[in-house]
């Protein structure tokens, strides 16, 4: 398309390589477009130039009008600031000051308060019209994402198109999609890097909808013939508990987001025989540093000290510590401390233990329970927990004690084939077996004290269980 810059996102669909392929589509629950069409077209209504170098907060209530409006702004307007589905009005007027927010684009279903006192508002529509302005100047756009997972005001990150894309000009199973699928939501980072597959690979791409009860997502999913899926572990478990799963036969399924432990790479090898199984690291800050597709959990020991793929690690105290070209170039918060140290690597927070030619997650620094002195990373007791055949999912928590200070408790989540779970007897033998195999593997401290078997255990909007410390 004339004017179309290659640098930006609506460059990328005009790309012949995007542009050649059959047409691709956004499907959502209720409605579907055509993403090429925005290669000619818009679904602004005439008010594209309104945004020129503006800083504006994208609050949409729906991921369709969320995935053009991202093509329509970047490289067209200065700064945009995602609004997470989970945000609140709490801290709203802080990120519109903080970010230098002067346009607000919503849609139909945008709630009151995301506007505040805006003097211009934008509504994106999954209508497309012909384009009949001229493009204006390209300017280079920060993506400002918001982060998961702490009080007060969110912190807000700073990317840009080639930081986001960086991890896809490696060679990974991830390439040649046909359709892509994810139980993500686009305005967070993992399902924005699966947004960015998508258009970038001139894919199409099955939404997920909040609400959506898993089995409709999964039909949706099947009828458009999805070929590539992505998901956290939780995700994952969730799927593999609804019968529907057996409708889809994707050749790639990735997870990302959590620890992926053995039991359920196994279970989607499984599931999946033919399909490629994968899972990636990632973080909102440091970017995706990478991903392993031998079927294994953990990492190769080789990925610490060697760049790859422009991709640095080292171990510090523990934690993982990565230097990426998809890394952030900042936070858009006044107060916060540097994103990267001085030599250019981001602190991620994760705990990595070495095991031989195998490096294994082993949870959160800010999320150990202390029994008695002794650390216990709730991430390592699930997944032994998991191992055992008759376990679909586990939680491992905190439980305050007055002797040793906490004690470790499990939720555990069966699987349904076979199990009794209203047999008592049939109960107290189970969770002795779960105990055996922990005791045979785990230091007495980080055996738990009790577990309950429970129907479900909840799940956020990032796809992650939801921890709480008693």
């Amino acid at each position: 398309m004339a004017g179309a810059d290659a640098r930006s996102l609506r460059g990328t669909i005009a790309n012949a390589k995007v542009r050649d392929k059959a047409p691709r589509f956004f499907y959502e629950r209720a409605a579907s477009v055509r993403f090429t069409d925005l290669d000619r077209g818009t679904s602004l209504g005439g008010r594209l130039a309104e945004l020129a170098g503006r800083s504006v907060l994208l609050a949409t209530a729906n991921q369709l009008t969320s995935a053009l409006a991202l093509i329509e702004l970047d490289g067209v307007a200065r700064r945009i600031v995602i609004l997470p589905p989970d945000a609140t009005a709490e801290h709203l007027s802080a990120v519109i000051a903080i970010a230098g927010i002067d346009v607000v684009m919503g849609d139909n279903g945008t709630p009151p308060h995301a506007a505040l006192a805006l003097p211009l508002r934008v509504t994106c529509a999954p209508e497309i019209e012909p384009l009949r302005e001229s493009l204006p100047p390209h300017v280079h756009t920060e993506w400002v994402l918001m982060t998961s997972g702490t009080t007060g005001v969110p912190k807000m990150v700073v990317h840009d198109l080639q930081s986001l894309t960086a991890a896809m000009r490696a060679a990974s199973p991830a390439d040649g999609a046909d359709v892509w699928g994810t139980f993500y939501d686009i305005r967070r980072y993992g399902g924005l890097q699966i947004y960015l597959r998508a258009v970038c690979g001139g894919a199409s791409l099955v939404l997920s909808s909040a609400g959506e009860p898993t089995a409709d997502h999964l039909a949706r999913l099947a009828g458009h013939g999805v070929t590539h899926l992505s998901g956290t572990p939780s995700h994952w478990r969730g799927a593999l508990m609804t019968p529907t799963i057996r409708a889809i036969a994707p050749r790639y399924v990735r997870l990302s987001g959590e620890i992926a432990d053995q039991a359920i790479l196994d279970s989607l090898r499984a599931a999946f025989p033919q399909a490629a199984i994968g899972h990636a690291y990632a973080s909102t800050e440091a970017g995706v540093a990478f991903d392993v597709n031998d079927g294994l959990a953990g990492f190769p020991a080789d990925y610490i000290g060697a760049a790859r793929d422009g991709v640095a690690m080292k171990i510090v105290d523990g934690s993982l510590r990565i230097r990426s070209p998809g890394a952030a170039s900042g936070y858009v918060n006044s107060g916060q401390p540097p994103l990267a140290d001085a030599a250019g690597f981001v602190d991620t927070g994760d705990i990595v233990e070495r095991n031989g030619d195998r490096c294994y997650f082993a949870g959160r620094k800010g999320g150990i329970i202390n029994v008695g002195g002794l650390k216990v990373h709730p991430e390592e007791v699930e997944a032994v927990i998991n191992r055992h055949p008759c376990v679909r999912m586990s939680r491992v928590q905190g439980r305050r004690n007055p002797i040793t200070g906490s004690i470790a408790v499990a939720d555990v989540v069966l699987k349904a084939e076979g199990q009794d779970t209203t047999n008592r007897a049939a109960q107290i033998e189970l969770k002795d077996d779960i105990l055996k195999l922990c005791r045979d593997v785990l230091p007495p401290h980080k055996v738990p004290a009790a577990i309950s078997f429970v129907p479900a255990l909840e799940v956020g909007a990032t796809g992650k269980l939801v921890r709480r410390q008693g």
